[in-house]
């Protein structure tokens, strides 16, 4: 039976592979250091834990309205107005399943078949393929050190042509870590705004930043869509819960979007997500930001004793972009030999970039110093071998 032609543009995850090989390794007694994956070792924090057991305890097991929790809709506008000085209107606001839930929305609302995308490349590709299940031709644009590893206003205005409907950009972005400033994305929202095209922000790495204070779009321009997550910055990537911020005449429509697509996001974990925004809470979170951060600057200085540290270290996220062209053009290969001789998971690039991805690999630091230090020894040896 012929499936829809467009699942053809939907490529898999290649790392997947590599971590059934992780996980029979560590079975047949390996240590396998595991750097592949884009989820810290830290649990959720207790005092989310704690609510969403309190909300299974009082029976919270109903539907929601399809935007979400009022509740917790509210939460997520007082977390913009306290942490980014943007007023925010709650019903702005849609809580999703996921930031893939905002992502499948946001899609589905804003490109049909034949529009055009713009994208970074490399950038997260599920952002891509979701844009193609909607119909929409995607441009991907080569950035590197020239542009900060972002999709900037100049990118943006040398490459939009007829056809263009929507920018899409992360910042901090996956998998290269880095970031724009206000300056910057107050420039990207003029040049699409100038172009009568849509800007959607991926900010699901927004608390996560290292060397700056954390910023979001929806401070800089009221028209933009905002696709945002619990996974990352807050703990919660099992409890599958994100939101969409999107402009006051898309609620509507995005709406009854949400209504036939998922009805609503887990009760339960919107429950549990209201404590996310206590103080208790925060202050976990942040300890944890300030670990990531001397993690990130462990392993730059291992990888620069390798020469192998980015020339611009990465702003926020967890992760490292890393060219390996002095050793390899086969980042899947290398990545599995580094694994089977030396026990260390990471991801090929091919995974997340059109262009060049075969010498590059990502590195995620969500494991502890320890470990890190263990597999920039293992990777030196890997490296010595070639």
């Amino acid at each position: 039976m012929p499936w829809n032609s467009r699942l053809d543009r939907v490529a898999p995850f290649r790392v997947m592979s590599l971590l059934e090989i992780a996980q029979a390794r560590e079975a047949a007694g390996h240590d396998v250091i595991h750097l592949e994956v884009g989820e810290p070792d830290f649990p959720t924090p207790e005092p989310v834990t704690e609510a969403g057991r309190d909300a299974l305890a009082a029976g919270h097991t109903r539907y929601t309205p399809a935007a979400g929790l009022p509740a917790l809709r509210e939460a997520i506008a007082g977390h913009y107005a306290e942490h980014f000085g943007a007023e925010v209107d709650p019903a702005r606001i849609l809580v999703t399943p996921g930031a893939s839930g905002a992502l499948l929305l946001a899609s589905q609302l804003l490109v049909g078949a034949g529009d055009r995308v713009l994208m970074a490349d490399p950038n997260y590709p599920c952002n891509r393929h979701f844009m193609a299940l909607s119909g929409a031709e995607i441009d991907t644009v080569p950035v590197g050190d020239a542009s900060g590893w972002q999709l900037d206003a100049g990118l943006i205005a040398g490459h939009w042509r007829e056809g263009t409907r929507l920018a899409m950009l992360a910042t901090p972005s996956n998998p290269t870590g880095h970031m724009l400033d206000a300056a910057q994305l107050r420039e990207v929202a003029d040049t699409v705004s100038a172009r009568g095209g849509q800007l959607l922000v991926d900010e699901i790495y927004q608390g996560l930043c290292y060397d700056h204070e954390p910023l979001s779009v929806a401070s800089i321009s009221p028209d933009a869509f905002v696709v945002n997550s619990f996974s990352k910055y807050f703990g919660m990537t099992g409890w599958r819960l994100g939101w969409l911020l999107a402009p006051e005449g898309a609620v509507e429509p995005l709406t009854r979007l949400a209504q036939n697509v998922f009805l609503a996001a887990s009760t339960p974990s919107q429950h549990a997500a209201l404590a996310a925004f206590t103080p208790e809470c925060r202050d976990i979170l942040e300890t944890r930001r300030a670990e990531l951060g001397r993690r990130r600057d462990t392993l730059l200085a291992g990888l620069a004793r390798l020469g192998l540290a980015p020339a611009l270290p990465p702003q926020g996220a967890f992760y490292l972009w890393l060219n390996i062209s002095r050793y390899s053009r086969d980042s899947q290969a290398f990545c599995q030999r580094l694994l089977e001789e030396e026990n260390v998971a990471i991801t090929p690039g091919i995974d997340f970039a059109v262009s060049g991805g075969e010498h590059h690999v990502r590195i995620a630091f969500t494991t502890g110093i320890a470990r890190l230090e263990e597999a920039v020894s293992r990777l030196e040896r890997f490296l010595a071998r070639r």
